[in-house]
């Protein structure tokens, strides 16, 4: 059992995450994962390793100083603000401002506020302005009523990366159609490739989405379910995708899981009306994972896994596996597909999170790097 609680680790972690960024490398602008792996690693129920992994996690990218305020941005005045999103040299324009928001108001309300504002962009940073915010809102939700200064800068930190890279992808989703998610997974074209796969192949698809057969219909194909339903079925079917695709670099398609379980965590602090919108905006975000990345539905929906998986260790030792390997990808992916698994008990969970802790390098091998560029993409590792 770990001598420190998952509290006093989050608080201990964000005090030595501090001074850091938000993205991080040299030549390429990569999310700051920091705060989330840390987090995850306490909710692994590995607190005593935050600090260790901490250390690891610094050495191995060299991050990027926080950004600097400029120029101040009116909440309450749209044509201020709106014009900013998705402008990386604003992010310390926006820390500040969510900073001033949850000074003034409790975060449920703020983060109510900013919720629908922010869902157009999801796809920010690879998602990972919603992932940022959802481990932020996590540990916010287990302080309870004494939420220290360092939780709430890092649920201010979250939402403006989440508006700094925001990145708006075309069309309007909508749930309204007759498909379940593993119907619409295997309905949705994938496009083969013309010449070698590569970085610059994802970007090239992701720049021409509404160009892509099957893009904009797909965007209304998925049928309105309960929320809870909803997100198991897309976190089973990217299990299911991660599994059925070892040609594919194997960072980017963890985050077609680690969103809507992300979300998961947000959703119960969020006005029921918010659910639908957010739950079709995470198709959206699938359905593009989908086209950039992959090229045919290869083994997905197969039983070609359970070859690969038939070392697969004790539920018990997956997430000290993942605590031990240290990449952040891994360990944020790893908790994401047991704490899917004890809501909806299918193998596909834990085999995924173990394919990924075999695929991905160990951190201490420099591992981690996803081959885009938020600059370049809109989407950070």
């Amino acid at each position: 059992m770990p001598t420190i609680s998952y509290y006093e680790a989050v608080n201990d972690a964000l005090e030595r995450l501090e001074d850091l960024g938000y993205e991080r490398g040299v030549g390429v602008d990569l999310a700051n994962h920091g705060p989330m792996g840390a987090e995850a690693v306490a909710v692994l129920g590995h607190g005593d390793e935050v600090a260790r992994w901490i250390g690891r996690y610094r050495r191995a990218l060299e991050h990027h100083e926080p950004p600097a305020a400029r120029f101040a941005l009116d909440p309450a005045d749209e044509a201020s603000w709106r014009p900013a999103l998705g402008d990386f040299g604003r992010a310390g324009d926006w820390e500040r401002l969510f900073a001033r928001e949850l000074a003034t108001a409790p975060w449920r309300d703020a983060l109510a506020r900013w919720w629908p504002r922010l869902l157009p962009g999801l796809f920010a940073g690879l998602t990972h302005g919603l992932i940022r915010t959802a481990h932020a809102v996590r540990g916010l939700s287990v302080a309870g009523e004494t939420p220290t200064r360092l939780q709430l800068d890092e649920l201010a930190r979250g939402l403006a990366y989440w508006a700094a890279r925001y990145r708006a992808l075309p069309g309007s989703p909508a749930l309204r159609g007759p498909r379940a998610v593993p119907e619409a997974v295997a309905a949705l074209p994938r496009v083969p490739l013309d010449g070698p796969r590569g970085p610059s192949v994802a970007l090239g698809r992701i720049d021409a989405l509404d160009r892509l057969p099957g893009y904009a219909e797909s965007l209304e194909w998925l049928a309105p379910h309960p929320a809870s339903r909803l997100l198991s079925d897309m976190t089973l079917q990217f299990a299911d995708v991660y599994l059925g695709h070892p040609e594919v670099f194997p960072v980017p398609l963890v985050h077609g899981l680690t969103a809507p379980a992300a979300a998961r965590l947000v959703l119960p602090h969020l006005p029921q009306e918010l659910y639908e919108p957010t739950l079709a905006r995470l198709w959206q975000v699938q359905s593009t994972f989908l086209l950039a990345f992959t090229t045919d539905r290869r083994d997905e929906e197969s039983g070609a896994w359970r070859a690969e998986a038939d070392d697969l260790p004790p539920l018990d030792e997956l997430g000290a596996r993942a605590v031990e390997h240290g990449d952040e990808h891994v360990i944020k992916f790893t908790e994401g597909c047991l704490r899917e698994y004890a809501l909806r008990p299918d193998p596909r969970y834990p085999a995924a999170a173990y394919a990924a802790q075999r695929r991905i390098p160990r951190l201490d091998a420099g591992g981690g790097v996803a081959g885009v560029s938020a600059g370049a993409a809109g989407a950070a590792d």
